[in-house]
């Protein structure tokens, strides 16, 4: 009789999927997609695409689509320091990680923005580190205090020295890739070390509606030369970069990412590919590219449907919050998208910790969304359904006006049943929570930030790899 009810939320049936799959590949082979690399285009002409060299326009073929989907791997293994940290990707197993390359931190003090340190970074990802449900890194600001024609190395810097989870990052610049495979190489033991237990996921990004650029095409096609798990994330906005509409975003999105994993598999057959997506949606009124939006949050579960039904791991931004400080709008726009996610079964889940638009991180929602990510895992779980759960004959010895609290069973089962929330969620009755101080969540999430930073002591480097990671980054401070 055993049987566990997991609840899902798919918002399309299989004939709306393979509507979506035939319009992409329709869209792929008649209107084609730019790419601003002679090297890609000649290689997908040697592979059966049509060229058209001077619009550099790639009419993909059906079958390289459907050879690309056949080689793509099911599942990615992603490594930490530490073999408790590792995850992996595939089926509906979820990882939430903090949203990526902020440009601002919501200073607590202050209740403004401002342009984030190299110490505001290392901070959140030392809180990151300690955080239960934050299962993943991410390079997730871009710091202002060194030269930014090194920040996206120097970021992964101050992840690998703070943080033993694994990361999911990217590069700005094509010899920044190479840099930063270097750096993970000195964690990792070397090359082919790397290529066996990857530590990260690199980023990239085409441009809506339909195109590559030449930075993100060659990160793209040396992330599969190096076998490197690749991210493939476009950020169509809905009315804007994408048809107003749901289905017709849902197309060109998924021609986007079907044009990246050709490229991958044709560079490097297996090569690891994850089906990711920023989704967002124009507001019209104020020109914002809005990721709280509902529909933004429902364009992103269907992307994931669609990836599924290829049987490839995904990513989703999601969970975020369009609010300007964390105030009620931002519980609930956070709340929706980190339970839709979990509940869609996006293997990696970014978005904690950020508000404004997907520009900015606070330490203190990245602490009270760990609690919704744990909250939205327990919900994922479902129900289980057992003899043993059904408890009968429990309720038969405790029977009509019992009380069930010095049960065994219930001792037992209250905490496999339950989440049990940490103090930033408040279950106190009033009066202890006024003699308390009447603390807020931003107030109560302050002091938790507070104490974590002060106790928690990341897992150390080994002192060598430490020092020759110190070495490379005092060189790229050299060269920037």
């Amino acid at each position: 009789m055993p049987k566990s009810s997991i609840p899902k939320f798919q918002p399309l049936s299989e004939d709306e999927i393979e509507a979506i799959h035939l319009a992409s590949l329709r869209l792929l082979e008649e209107v084609g997609v730019k790419i601003y690399s002679e090297n890609a285009l000649k290689m997908l002409s040697d592979n059966g695409a049509e060229v058209d060299s001077n619009k550099k326009i790639a009419y993909i073929p059906q079958h390289l689509v459907k050879e690309a989907l056949s080689k793509a791997p099911s599942t990615i293994k992603l490594y930490g320091r530490i073999r408790k940290h590792d995850r992996v990707l595939e089926g509906d197993t979820v990882t939430f990680n903090p949203g990526s390359s902020a440009l601002y931190i919501l200073d607590y003090e202050t209740s403004e923005i401002r342009r984030p340190a190299s110490k505001d970074l290392e901070n959140l990802v030392r809180l990151a580190d300690s955080l239960e449900y934050i299962q993943a890194q991410s390079t997730a600001m871009v710091v202002s205090d060194v030269p930014q024609s090194i920040v996206d190395r120097y970021r992964l810097y101050i992840v690998l020295k703070n943080s033993s989870k694994p990361i999911i990052t990217g590069a700005f610049s094509i010899d920044g890739l190479y840099d930063m495979k270097r750096m993970l190489e000195i964690v990792a033991g070397g090359e082919k070390e790397l290529a066996k237990k990857p530590m990260a996921i690199f980023d990239v990004c085409p441009s809506s509606p339909l195109k590559w650029s030449e930075i993100d095409v060659q990160n793209l096609m040396d992330c599969a030369r190096f076998r490197l798990p690749v991210n493939i994330i476009p950020a169509l906005q809905m009315g804007a970069t994408g048809p107003a509409t749901i289905a017709g975003s849902l197309v060109q999105h998924n021609a986007e990412v079907l044009s990246g994993l050709v490229m991958v598999q044709l560079v490097s057959p297996g090569s690891p590919v994850i089906y990711g997506g920023s989704p967002t949606v124009l507001d019209q009124r104020y020109a914002t590219a809005c990721l709280g939006a509902v529909e933004a949050m429902l364009l992103g579960c269907a992307y994931i449907q669609i990836a599924k039904s290829y049987g490839l791991p995904t990513h989703m931004y999601i969970g975020l919050s369009d609010a300007k400080v964390i105030d009620a709008q931002c519980g609930f726009e956070s709340g929706i998208g980190i339970v839709l996610g979990a509940l869609a079964g996006i293997n990696v889940i970014s978005g904690p910790g950020m508000l404004n638009f997907e520009n900015c991180q606070s330490l203190e929602k990245l602490v009270v969304d760990n609690e919704i990510c744990g909250m939205a895992l327990r919900l994922a779980k479902g129900v289980k359904i057992e003899d043993e759960t059904i408890a009968f004959d429990l309720m038969r010895k405790v029977g009509p006006g019992g009380v069930y609290l010095a049960e065994r069973h219930t001792l037992e089962w209250i905490r496999k049943e339950q989440f049990i929330p940490s103090e930033i969620i408040d279950r106190k009755e009033w009066k202890i929570w006024k003699d308390a101080g009447k603390k807020d969540i931003v107030k109560r999430a302050h002091e938790i930030v507070e104490k974590k930073l002060k106790e928690h002591v990341p897992e150390p480097l080994h002192k060598d790899v430490q020092e020759n990671l110190d070495n490379f980054a005092k060189d790229l401070l050299k060269r920037g």
